[in-house]
């Protein structure tokens, strides 16, 4: 499947021209055969990545409340090397990290060479809920835009390649999901009625997605919005577009550090 159409490269963001819902003309069962066929060649990928240790991988996945971030990144690492993968996630700051810039926790988190890294928000946190709630003014907005560009680019010249999915959900799929959270007993401890106030401020959360996506989206760093309402058709895009960047950071096995010419199978014991 051609993913392409998805994604932004400088190109002004517009949420209205991306669907919430894709299958791309296959059946549920021919996207889990495909999910599984990918996550098994991101899993050899990964290996080599983390054998070759001189580059490295961060993926971010930013989207509204209930949108299954969670359990996009259970599905990312289920057949992933956890040695050489990472998770953070990024909540309201400390008062460590408040007396620091904005990107200092971010930093720390990026991935080492040889590892994975994934990011359940972000720095991107920081132009979306920040500018929704009117906390600093425009100026600094468009300061920290340019910061995160920058960021994204010293990243990028060490050898990390970024990755950025938007999981794109309407308003009335999160509704579903709010009360299937009330519904069960065993999920009632996922729902926040902080998540209320902020569903009101939809449009407003819609608005600075596409500002920071337009003023943040370049060749070395893309962004990716994602058709999240169909699970299957969400894990399979994410899996292709990381195999596709694995194998184009073209990682080889580094050769041995000793002579193999003098061992064999049947030499050592």
């Amino acid at each position: 499947m051609d993913f392409s159409k998805f994604r932004l490269n400088g190109q002004r963001a517009n949420l209205n021209d991306f669907s919430t819902r894709e299958d791309g003309g296959e059946s549920d069962k021919a996207l889990k055969k495909l999910r599984s066929k990918l996550w098994a060649e991101v899993a050899d990928l990964q290996q080599v990545l983390y054998a070759e240790s001189k580059q490295s991988l961060l993926i971010v996945l930013q989207a509204m409340d209930a949108a299954g971030k969670d359990s996009t990144i259970g599905k990312l690492t289920s057949e992933l090397n956890a040695q050489g993968c990472a998770v953070h996630s990024f909540k309201s700051p400390t008062k460590l990290e408040m007396a620091h810039d904005f990107l200092w926790r971010i930093h720390a988190a990026a991935p080492k060479a040889g590892d994975m890294a994934i990011f359940n928000r972000s720095h991107y946190e920081d132009v979306l809920i920040v500018k929704v709630h009117e906390w600093v003014d425009d100026d600094a907005l468009e300061r920290r835009y340019q910061h995160i560009n920058n960021f994204e680019s010293l990243l990028h010249d060490r050898g990390t390649r970024v990755l950025k999915f938007m999981l794109n959900i309407s308003p009335e799929y999160q509704l579903s999901r709010f009360k299937s959270r009330l519904e069960y007993p065993e999920k009632n401890w996922k729902f926040n009625p902080g998540d209320l106030v902020e569903r009101e401020l939809w449009s407003d959360y819609m608005s600075a997605f596409e500002v920071a996506m337009t003023k943040c989206a370049s060749e070395q760093a893309p962004w990716y919005v994602v058709p999240a309402e169909n699970r299957l058709f969400r894990d399979v895009m994410i899996a292709s577009v990381i195999r596709d960047t694995l194998k184009d950071m073209n990682c080889q096995y580094p050769e041995p550090d000793f002579d193999a010419n003098k061992y064999t199978v049947d030499s050592i014991s």
